[in-house]
């Protein structure tokens, strides 16, 4: 009688314990339930940057344990930089009632924080440049209690900033193109002014889409020792036209995106896209394993790049010092 009384309270155990991993895991209940997961990703606009953090996400995805076609469906949505194709992107994920959205760029996720108010529908943010001022979170080191928490990426504008300074001592005006209706870039263009104010003079111009790139950058040209592309999303995926000019009329081309570099930009201490969308990836696993997207404290990029085009120096009749070729993490010749 004692040992079937035990087998008795075994039984009645496993069935509590696995009644409570179903309640607090909603991954093992769907596992459970055999069903498949869908996550849907927003990417504002395609360039290589924002393609690069897609892709990191996948694949560290995939290492986590969700494999596409087995126990997870990815909806990817591209928004061509349009803020209102965003929000309708953003709408479409809540009302398919996906399990997670994953959102790039602050455009993006500023569409997905409105959407989701209300509904508990996670959002994993990533290549957002100021979280705080976007309002999508309200500290970086607190846990958000809310459904949203991600990557913070700051552009290191200060390094930058001494970058362009240590290659060409000599500039006195920088050129910086950007959108003015992005939030990040703003925020970074008066970081610029502010770190520069008694050094170099900053030359501001604006643009309102991809295809006015080419003019602002005509613009500047005789106006200008050098030119900085911040991270910005209208100007990096129009970069070619960017690049033929400064090319065209020996202006060295400074940037905030690693990819640009690899296209002919001179220099940049970036973040590492790849790196951040895997980071991202490992916050949406712990979500759909079963963690709240509130308790989880929102994460600063953890990998920046020194990249040099040594090539590209050489057009402009600039040599890079020796100091900057030997950190840098990589050197186009």
């Amino acid at each position: 009688m004692r040992k079937f009384g035990l087998i008795i309270l075994l039984a009645a155990l496993t069935l509590i314990l696995t009644s409570c991993g179903s309640k607090d895991n909603p991954y093992s209940q769907n596992q459970s339930e055999d069903k498949t997961l869908k996550v849907g990703i927003t990417q504002f606009v395609a360039h290589p940057a924002l393609d690069l953090d897609q892709k990191g996400f996948l694949d560290q995805m995939k290492e986590e344990g969700f494999i596409e076609g087995e126990n997870v469906e990815f909806d990817i949505k591209n928004s061509q930089g349009d803020p209102n194709l965003a929000k309708t992107v953003a709408d479409k994920f809540v009302a398919d009632k996906v399990d997670l959205i994953l959102a790039i760029t602050t455009p993006s996720s500023l569409a997905a924080a409105q959407a989701t108010k209300g509904t508990g529908i996670p959002v994993v943010f990533i290549a957002v440049s100021d979280a705080v001022k976007a309002g999508l979170i309200e500290e970086l080191d607190q846990p958000t209690g809310t459904n949203i928490t991600g990557v913070y990426s700051a552009d290191p504008v200060e390094q930058q900033m001494d970058l362009i300074q240590e290659i060409q001592p000599s500039v006195k005006k920088l050129g910086v193109i950007y959108n003015a209706g992005e939030a990040n870039s703003v925020s970074n263009v008066e970081k610029i002014k502010d770190y520069l104010s008694d050094k170099v003079e900053v030359v501001e111009v604006t643009v309102a889409g991809s295809s006015e790139v080419q003019a602002a950058a005509q613009s500047l040209v005789g106006s200008v020792d050098a030119v900085f592309m911040p991270q910005d999303n209208t100007v990096m995926s129009a970069v070619e036209a960017l690049i033929k000019v400064c090319q065209d009329n020996d202006i060295p081309l400074y940037t905030g995106d690693t990819e640009s570099v690899k296209k002919g930009a001179l220099a940049t201490l970036g973040n590492d896209e790849y790196d951040c969308g895997r980071q991202g990836a490992v916050i949406a696993a712990r979500i759909l394993n079963g963690e709240k997207a509130g308790n989880i404290v929102p994460e600063e990029i953890r990998k920046r790049t020194l990249l040099v085009n040594q090539k590209a120096a050489g057009e402009y009749g600039i040599k890079l010092p020796q100091k900057v070729l030997s950190r840098a993490d990589e050197v186009i010749k």
